[in-house]
């Protein structure tokens, strides 16, 4: 299975974002997502999507014991292991989907904007339960549904090119979704806030927030941050396996 963030053209483009070049700093929803995030001190943990990295060298540095970083792009955890100082942080190429660890194997599993590249949640739901320790936490950060769901992920314009409306269509019509990110078609799958709260519920996770997360305040005078306020972007919940 190829990842796009192999694509040279399209990694070159990701590498230029403002949240590849400044971390979790640059990250819109940072502030929100750091605030749901457990005490790491002395936890095993893993991160599912790692991408370059940031999460698992925070949590590094917060006190967990070990941190397992899993990703499909091999650009993207070459990034991660030359950012990574912590000896106790080790990086896995393979699908989050079908990667496999014994049962009890963590006490906090987080993931930042990954699992809307796969086809099915309940099933990542399953697995997390299942290697994830009783009482453990599950935190992790998704586009939002009404996001997702008209599938574009782009404004309406009127003819002198100012924004609109944002475009919610076939929202209980889950699936495929074809986006254009970074001036490339990328595949995405849509679901509805049902599927996520109730394929959570369904395998064993007790819901504790609930998080629309808007631009901080800090970031509201960068380009494009105030319309951020007219719809939700991402969507971030955090659980207690039980």
């Amino acid at each position: 299975m190829t990842d796009i963030y192999d694509n040279e053209q399209f990694f070159k483009k990701y590498s230029e974002m403002n949240r590849s070049k400044n971390g979790l700093a640059g990250a819109g929803e940072w502030q929100t997502l750091e605030k749901l995030l457990p005490d790491f001190q002395g936890q095993t943990v893993l991160d599912l999507g790692c991408g370059y990295g940031w999460h698992c060298i925070y949590a590094a540095e917060h006190g967990a014991k070990t941190v397992t970083g899993v990703d499909l792009s091999e650009k993207m955890l070459q990034v991660a292991r030359e950012k990574t100082t912590a000896k106790n942080v080790t990086y896995q190429q393979a699908d989050i989907a079908k990667v496999e660890f014994p049962e009890n194997s963590f006490d906090v599993v987080i993931s930042s904007l990954a699992f809307h590249y796969l086809p099915s949640f309940t099933e990542m739901a399953q697995a997390v339960h299942g290697y994830l320790k009783p009482q453990g936490k599950f935190v992790f950060s998704v586009e939002h549904p009404i996001f997702t769901a008209e599938g574009s992920q782009d404004w309406v314009y009127d003819a002198d090119g100012k924004i609109k409306y944002f475009p919610v269509d076939h929202y209980f019509d889950e699936g495929v979704r074809t986006a254009n990110f970074l001036g490339t078609p990328v595949t995405k799958y849509h679901r509805t806030l049902t599927t996520y709260i109730e394929g959570l519920i369904d395998n064993g996770f007790t819901i504790d927030h609930v998080q629309e997360p808007m631009p901080p305040r800090n970031m509201i005078d960068q380009p494009g941050m105030k319309d951020e306020m007219r719809r939700p972007m991402m969507l971030i919940i955090a659980a207690t396996n039980q």
